[in-house]
């Protein structure tokens, strides 16, 4: 074998690929690791607010979006949560569980960055970063060759690693689309996911200058609800209840609507019955569990002015369903630049659910964002990451 003939080629040194290379590279395969950045694991360094949420403790299929959705478990039963935090332990790297089962490093981001070039480096893993991939074909015999800023390469497996188009300033690119495209693979169209969602010029005449406010909700969108927090922002709604929603918007066409539950684990009915002859204003009483300043322009916006005790029966129901089910009708998204993830993807009908191998191209594997694969907020896409890297890892 030649300097230039690896066993494996990994594109994409993300969460993914490290992992993938890693647990090749302990197989005795001969691996290299190409990335075009110049910073390992940007993603990885800015997750969870810089402290990185590996992962969540109570990962499940369910917890995941794809046209295919039994797609995700054979690859996530093979690598659990439970098996990367016995990475993380072993590496001494300190953790807490913030709230959801969410696990985040004590320190910085950075020491799962550490760990995973320490992990490929203690199984002779070889570099080539930063490389820009300039090409990739098959080659006249089995396997393939891979042209890059730092020279032509030769592999029998071909690992893609190469993630989705959310957050584009740290170098997001479709490559992986392009390589799936180009051997005849099909994709699903991208789109961002867990990411704010923009309100119409209406609503925001309305409610835009509460910019700030935050308040607990239910959030519901194409049967999922999540109950989190959720932001008002000059261009819409943000915040976890919203990101998480923003996927199941997306995945059903980007054109119902979100509905909010104003008042989450109570009954408005029986909260409104409650008050029926105080002389308070809605937006008077709303204050005791919304921010003061939205839950009168909220009362406002729907022409609720007046005492309760002066309104009719109807009226008093009309309030109590808005505020359990308050319909808002986005007008889009932030884009791919507030996106944390990509929803969509390399078809998963087209690859195998135990390797991440294309079904169609023997040797050649997706892993990571590049797939149709998504998961909710709270380390459930890091997770995929380990689970499926850890999954061609020990195929390639």
């Amino acid at each position: 074998m030649s300097g230039t003939d690896f066993d494996v080629v990994v594109l994409g040194a993300g969460a993914a690929g490290m992992m993938c290379a890693a647990v090749a590279g302990r197989r005795d395969r001969r691996v290299l690791l190409v990335e075009h950045a110049t910073k390992l694991g940007e993603k990885i360094r800015i997750s969870g607010g810089g402290r990185c949420n590996f992962t969540n403790l109570h990962c499940a299929p369910q917890a995941f979006v794809s046209r295919n959705p039994d797609f995700c478990r054979s690859v996530l039963a093979g690598y659990t949560a439970r098996d990367f935090i016995a990475l993380v332990e072993r590496h001494g790297i300190a953790y807490h569980e913030k709230t959801l089962g969410q696990l985040f490093c004590d320190g910085k981001a950075e020491q799962i960055i550490d760990m995973l070039r320490h992990e490929c480096d203690a199984a002779g893993v070889c570099w080539a970063m930063p490389a820009a991939i300039e090409r990739v074909a098959r080659n006249a015999g089995v396997g393939f060759d891979v042209a890059t800023s730092q020279g032509a390469f030769r592999c029998a497996s071909l690992v893609v690693a190469t993630g989705g188009l959310s957050i584009p300033k740290i170098g997001a690119t479709p490559l992986g689309y392009r390589i799936a495209e180009q051997f005849g693979l099909p994709v699903v169209a991208p789109k961002p996911a867990l990411v704010p969602l923009a309100a119409s010029p209406e609503w925001l005449a309305q409610f835009g200058a509460l910019s700030g406010a935050s308040f607990e909700t239910v959030a519901s969108c194409a049967g999922q609800a999540f109950r989190e927090s959720a932001l008002i922002t000059h261009r819409g709604l943000s915040g976890p209840a919203i990101l998480q929603t923003s996927t199941y918007w997306q995945f059903a066409g980007g054109r119902g609507a979100v509905e909010l539950d104003l008042l989450p684990g109570r009954d408005a009915s029986a909260w409104l019955a409650m008050h029926r002859r105080n002389k308070s204003t809605l937006g008077m009483l709303l204050a005791e569990f919304l921010p003061r300043r939205f839950a009168h322009s909220f009362a406002m916006a729907h022409g609720w002015t007046q005492p309760l005790a002066g309104l009719a029966n109807a009226a008093i129901e009309t309030i109590a369903q808005t505020l359990k089910c308050w319909h808002i009708r986005p007008s889009g998204t932030l884009g791919f630049e507030k996106a944390e993830v990509t929803l969509g993807g390399v078809d998963t009908d087209a690859l195998s659910q135990q390797s991440m191998q294309a079904r169609a191209v023997p040797g050649l594997h997706f892993i990571g964002e590049v797939v149709d694969v998504t998961g909710w907020l709270g380390g459930y896409n890091f997770q995929w990451a380990w689970s499926s890297g850890y999954a061609a890892g020990m195929a390639a």
